[in-house]
């Protein structure tokens, strides 16, 4: 397996778990190798209820995305979404101790450690700290503040919070499936940067990712991230209001509202009529699709209105928070005909459906196309980017092999070092004895290299995994 550039992105959803395994090609598109998924029946609107049957899923997702693409996997980046998923926006500045020095990582590192240590509610914690403007001795709008001169550096944070206990469920899954977690992104955030451009997000943008068990909502204005929620409704309550409604299984549900369902009622004659097969001998059933229709609508509707709620908390209405590039729709239940037509006629806001196949490569299948998968691209992309961006590599001397050193989040390959070269990597920052690879990239060999907040978090949940076993 080349160790470079693949990554593996574990998307466990409600109604369906996906392993997808990817790399770049050399037009620095996204080639899937292989994918698998399946079943996900130990999760309940995004958070996991049931371990074992969570990990057979899981092991039967990561064993087929092995079979069909012939590696190996090890370890890999997971979504974190669920109703228990909130953000808070919050300012913190910091005063510098010498302003006659210039603005470094070190001080934005140091501004984002004190926002971590933010006072929660009792069993939450931090996910992401996700900084915004910057303001240098109160001037504002600064996006880059590396390099600058000033006492005072603020600025203000997108916070994400979920609960700590359901995210130690997600990594107990994972361990026992045999395999390592290596980084942990917001869903939503890995759908945006599968289906969404940067002009959208520069203009404003809402992303609705409508998934079977929540709704994920990711608002960007400016290119940067502006809001995030997860309503606790999406396919799968429409199927249950199908089933309840038509008085048939879930199975019939599923498969009428994928083959025959509508947002819209008025599309549907009132003649136009389909026969389910009855139940061991009895009758079949016959239900208008009308009916269906109407069913369908009332519950799109009420979905569609909580997220339209959260557009508005957000600030939709100032015309400096406008959203001018609309909504884009992803997910499965993104696939709903004539759910884009629903949407701008209860928004108002234009509305196209997002396909993650913008930055895949050309000969990749229409499936993996879907917005479906839009989630599982995203935390494949996500996966290569950061490991891409945030590698800090170094050579020890005489021809000694490469020990990488990564940022956030930890990469999906691992490297095993001999053990008598692990004690000139250890006592690195004292003999200053190792070239670095990186040296006009990166930081002078005299900086120690800063593991961020969310590469500590893993950490912390791998300590807790492994403490409490």
């Amino acid at each position: 397996m080349e160790k470079d550039n693949i990554a593996v992105g574990l998307d466990i959803g409600t109604t369906k778990i996906v392993a997808m395994i990817g790399k770049k090609n050399e037009y620095g598109k996204l080639e899937i190798l292989g994918i698998g998924k399946s079943k996900s029946l130990g999760v309940a609107r995004g958070v996991v209820n049931n371990i074992t049957q969570t990990i057979q899923s899981i092991q039967q997702a990561i064993l087929e995305a092995e079979n069909n693409s012939g590696y190996k996997i090890k370890d890999v980046v997971v979504g974190i979404a669920g109703q228990h998923i909130r953000s808070i926006q919050h300012t913190d500045y910091i005063s510098r101790n010498n302003p006659e020095e210039v603005i470094g990582e070190k001080d934005i590192q140091l501004l984002i450690d004190q926002v971590n240590k933010l006072a929660m509610l009792p069993g939450e914690e931090i996910i992401h700290v996700l900084p915004q403007e910057f303001k240098i001795d109160g001037q504002s709008e600064i996006k880059e503040p590396i390099g600058m001169y000033g006492g005072r550096l603020e600025s203000s944070f997108h916070v994400v919070v979920g609960q700590a206990s359901s995210i130690r469920n997600v990594g107990r899954c994972i361990q026992s499936s045999g395999i390592e977690l290596s980084g942990l992104t917001l869903e939503p955030l890995a759908s945006a940067d599968a289906v969404l451009s940067q002009e959208e997000k520069e203009a404003g943008v809402a992303l609705i990712d409508i998934g079977g068990g929540t709704t994920d909502l990711a608002i960007f204005k400016d290119g940067i991230i502006r809001h995030t929620a997860v309503i606790p409704f999406g396919g799968n309550v429409i199927t249950d209001d199908i089933k309840e409604g038509c008085s048939i299984i879930e199975k019939q549900a599923e498969l009428l509202k994928i083959k025959f369902g509508s947002a819209w009622p008025g599309e549907n004659k009132d003649n136009e009529i389909v026969s389910i097969p009855g139940l061991r001998g009895r009758e079949p059933k016959e239900i208008s699709l009308k009916n269906l229709s109407k069913i369908i609508h009332a519950r799109v509707v009420e979905i569609v209105e909580q997220v339209f709620a959260e557009i508005k908390a957000y600030g939709h209405e100032d015309p400096r928070k406008k959203l001018i590039a609309g909504i884009v729709l992803t997910g499965g239940g993104a696939q709903l005909k004539h759910i884009k037509q629903l949407v701008e006629y209860i928004t108002g806001m234009d509305t196209r459906i997002g396909y993650p196949n913008e930055h895949l490569a050309g000969n990749s299948s229409e499936e993996i196309s879907s917005p479906l998968f839009a989630t599982a691209v995203g935390l494949v992309m996500n996966s290569i980017e950061n490991s891409t961006q945030s590698a800090v590599r170094m050579e020890i001397v005489n021809e000694q092999p490469k020990v990488v050193y990564r940022n956030v989040p930890p990469p999906v390959q691992r490297y095993e070092v001999e053990e008598n070269y692990v004690e000139q990597v250890e006592t690195f920052e004292e003999t200053r004895e190792v070239k670095t690879a990186a040296k006009v990239e990166a930081e002078s060999t005299e900086t120690k290299i800063r593991r961020s907040f969310f590469d500590r978090y893993v950490d912390k949940i791998k300590d807790f995994l492994d403490n409490a076993e």
